[in-house]
């Protein structure tokens, strides 16, 4: 099932939680809205499961408009971070809930319910925990059972709000890989909420990036992570260096540094570079700027270093290899960097 938002809007008291959002999800496809608190990405889900009515715009399930549509009519399949199993009822018998609650006209048989509870079983491979209940059961399970639950139904969407968010990170890291090969298996279309960067980037098709009520970038993968849209989207999906200079005569350049990178287009005036702390490199002579070395710190297998640039207004970080052959400055000295890759945007004052 393909979904079309179109200039969706929620409006609270002196806040807009969503400002005339529009995306179009293709059918099958596993996409993640990534954002940081506050910036829409919970509402626009249940937007679209129909827990919210937007205050204007219009929302398709395929051909059918569902912006009036109730939650049961929408037929959706909605996966919460703390689970919300029953308690009082073993694991076969939450999976079967949504089955079981349907109109009696609509209502599969025992029969068909009970192979239907099996196929998920083996589906989310948990086959011999039928007869346990919740409290039984791990995290992880518990999650496994609830994404069984959402799917007995043959929901049109699944969505999920943080469905990793209760879980601890090795776990975290085990489920969220079972769910990418399990969507391979079902082609399910799939939203989840995440303001995890590393765990969209792993399990999703698309990315949609959020701020503040809209959407800043929606992209592939690898194109959000090759070509952010914006010094906000840069920053959010890794680690990031921002320095602030200028475009004049078509490279970019830093008050009191002799660095002129050449940048494409025709723009000029004051301008915003980001790079990677991987994508910075001490150079010995020739272009670049010159920082100075205020901290060190060693990682696992790297070591990066802290770097002060007069005239800017927050320090910014390089890697260096762990290995026993790198020339590894000290702290206080006054070494030459050059920015290897980066991404320049105008710098309109936003914060």
């Amino acid at each position: 099932m393909d979904l079309h938002l179109q200039g969706i809007a929620k409006h609270y008291p002196g806040v807009a939680a969503l400002d005339a959002v529009d995306l179009d999800i293709a059918s099958g496809e596993l996409v993640a809205l990534l954002g940081p608190s506050g910036s829409g990405k919970t509402t626009l889900l249940r937007v679209i499961a129909g827990l919210l009515h937007p205050d204007a715009g219009r929302l398709h399930f395929g051909e059918t408009d569902a912006t009036s549509m109730r939650l049961r009519q929408r037929n959706v399949g909605f996966v919460f971070q703390q689970y919300a199993l029953f308690r009082h009822m073993t694991v076969a018998e939450n999976i079967a809930f949504g089955l079981r609650s349907r109109p009696r006209s609509q209502r599969p048989s025992r029969a068909e319910i009970a192979k239907r509870v099996d196929e998920l079983l083996a589906l989310i491979q948990l086959p011999e925990l039928g007869a346990r209940y919740p409290d039984q059961l791990s995290g992880g399970q518990k999650q496994r059972v609830a994404l069984a639950r959402a799917l007995a139904i043959k929901p049109s969407v699944l969505l999920l709000d943080e469905p990793f968010g209760a879980l601890d990170a090795k776990v975290r890291v085990e489920l969220r890989r079972w769910l990418r090969r399990l969507h391979e298996r079902t082609g399910q279309t799939t939203l989840f909420v995440t303001h995890d960067q590393e765990e969209a980037l792993e399990l999703a098709d698309r990315v949609v990036v959020m701020r503040e009520g809209r959407i800043e970038q929606v992209a592939s993968v690898d194109e959000i992570h090759r070509a952010p849209a914006s010094p906000f989207v840069f920053e959010f999906i890794g680690r990031a260096n921002r320095l602030e200079g200028e475009v004049r005569d078509g490279r970019f350049q830093m008050a009191g540094h002799p660095l002129a990178l050449p940048m494409e287009g025709d723009y000029a005036g004051p301008a915003i570079l980001m790079t990677r702390p991987h994508d910075l490199a001490i150079v010995k002579e020739g272009d670049g700027f010159a920082a100075k070395v205020v901290d060190l710190f060693r990682r696992a297998d790297r070591i990066t270093a802290e770097l002060e640039c007069a005239g800017q207004p927050r320090t910014i970080e390089l890697d260096l290899p762990d290995t026993q052959d790198a020339q590894v400055p000290r702290v206080g000295d006054v070494v030459r960097v050059l920015p290897v890759r980066a991404s320049v945007y105008p710098n309109d004052g936003a914060a």
